[in-house]
């Protein structure tokens, strides 16, 4: 069954299986004794250190390992806010960092602390001037700003080296969240913090880092202990630390030839879904990418549904769709972008996906969304195609302006935009369709319809209850 997901957690690398298995052997005693069983313990845990900053681009004694990517984020945000707390208590984030990131943003609020959201295009990047911006205009002392190297949902590259800089001329440290990219090699410049999460490039689950350099202020919360110099309490998992370093080593070993075989496969794929399924939307940058990750979204479709018949047809892929989460919420990715986010779906390739496995995915592909679309009654493409961009829209005639309401409340996504599709057609060019919703995923979705469908997004307005999305018909 071929497993798109790599972007949640990779498979189990050769190297990481054969080294976990040796360090179980050899890796179980107590690295901190000074015994001969111990001794062999701290062997070990050096030797992973030193690859693991070598892949990095630290030295090792300003790396540890943390129980997860996740506790990496966290106990380095704290940590660089607490450190410079005399500096301000202003955090600046981007509007796509992972969630580990933002849950400790929000957690910086409640404390008293503030937080600045950098926006990104519609690609996902940030632009080097809006983190300068942000810098220069903080209200207050910055402490710290984040941002990670690559999106773990669209595959968007971000310009960690130029906000460095930026950051730097501010003396403000950056923490780089590389989770996404470090089995790909090392982030340049000149970054002050950085974490990764082992599973994401084929290590065993359960390992982090947190590289943290010289002349950065940092305090760990109390309370602390003797061991990862104070930064990561408790006793190792040092078998999974040592597959993890040695795992980490080899994709980056491999990581050249098998980017450009993997990036040739993506390539494959953008070119043709929009061929194969109409009414997609590709989404993240198209050039400054992760070599292994897509995203695109299928109007009329539910994910979640979508998802299913995929999981029948023995493909594993991810979704930011509002309707496969249990909050009923776009993701904060998709809607800080203003992209579709209904039928969204996410392919990001393991090492060693063979293109007939890919071949095989487009292939099933357009059936499956089609099955879908019928299912929740869809319009087919003669349908949808009405009342494409003929040119502009010409001033509606003197009087009342032509406008329909469809009532969409406690309707779910896709099916305002489906209702929204199907009745377009009916009111007179310049007329107005008015789609009352209460589902959040509407605020993307109409706008981003009105788009592929060259109609006009009017705006919207409260209404008594849901919210009112109005378009209008250009042609």
């Amino acid at each position: 069954m071929p497993y798109f997901d790599a972007a949640s957690s990779a498979p189990l690398h050769p190297v990481a299986r054969q080294a976990l298995l040796a360090a179980l052997d050899e890796g179980w005693a107590d690295p901190a004794r000074l015994y001969r069983e111990g001794r062999r313990a701290r062997l070990l845990l050096d030797a992973a250190r030193e690859a693991a900053a070598e892949a990095v681009g630290c030295r090792p004694d300003e790396l540890v390992f943390t129980p997860s990517g996740t506790r990496a984020v966290h106990d380095g945000i704290a940590g660089a806010l607490a450190g410079r707390r005399r500096a301000g208590r202003r955090l600046i984030v981007s509007a796509v960092e992972h969630s580990s990131v933002l849950h400790a943003a929000d957690a910086h609020e409640a404390d008293g602390g503030t937080v600045t959201e950098v926006p990104v295009d519609r690609t996902g990047r940030v632009a080097p001037d809006a983190y300068a911006a942000a810098l220069r205009e903080a209200p207050d002392g910055v402490a710290l700003a984040c941002l990670q190297s690559a999106n773990h949902e669209v595959g968007t590259v971000q310009p960690t080296t130029e906000v460095a800089e930026e950051c730097a001329a501010a003396d403000v440290p950056l923490l780089v969240d590389a989770a996404q990219s470090l089995g790909w090699g090392r982030t340049e410049g000149n970054w002050s913090l950085l974490t990764a999460s082992a599973h994401k490039w084929g290590g065993p689950a359960g390992v982090g880092l947190l590289a943290v350099r010289k002349g950065v202020r940092f305090r760990t919360a109390p309370p602390a202990d003797e061991r990862e110099s104070g930064r990561s309490p408790g006793f190792g998992n040092l078998p999974a630390i040592v597959a993890a370093a040695a795992s980490l080593r080899a994709v980056q070993a491999e990581a050249t030839a098998e980017a450009e075989r993997l990036r040739g496969l993506v390539d494959r794929i953008r070119a043709r879904v929009p061929e194969l399924v109409p009414e997609v939307e590709v989404v993240g940058d198209p050039e400054r990418r992760l070599p292994h990750l897509v995203t695109f979204s299928c109007l009329y479709v539910d994910g979640e549904a979508l998802l299913h018949e995929l999981d029948r047809a023995e493909f594993s892929v991810s979704s930011g769709s509002s309707c496969t989460s249990s909050t009923l919420t776009p993701s904060h990715v998709l809607r800080a972008m203003g992209v579709l986010s209904e039928g969204n779906v996410r392919v990001s390739l393991p090492r060693g996906t063979a293109g007939a496995e890919v071949d095989r995915f487009l292939e099933v592909l357009p059936g499956v969304v089609a099955r879908v679309r019928d299912r929740l009654g869809a319009p087919r493409r003669a349908e949808a195609a009405a009342g494409r961009d003929r040119g502009p829209c010409p001033e509606p005639e003197s009087g009342p302006e032509p406008e329909l309401v469809v009532d969409s409340l406690g309707k779910r996504c896709p099916i305002p935009v489906i209702e929204l599709a199907k009745v377009i057609g009916e009111v007179p060019v310049g007329g107005v369709v008015t789609v009352l919703s209460d589902d959040e995923a509407a605020r993307l979705d109409i706008p981003a319809w009105c788009e592929m469908r060259g109609q006009t997004y009017v705006g919207e307005r409260a209404a008594e209850r849901g919210v009112a999305y109005r378009v209008r018909r250009r042609a």
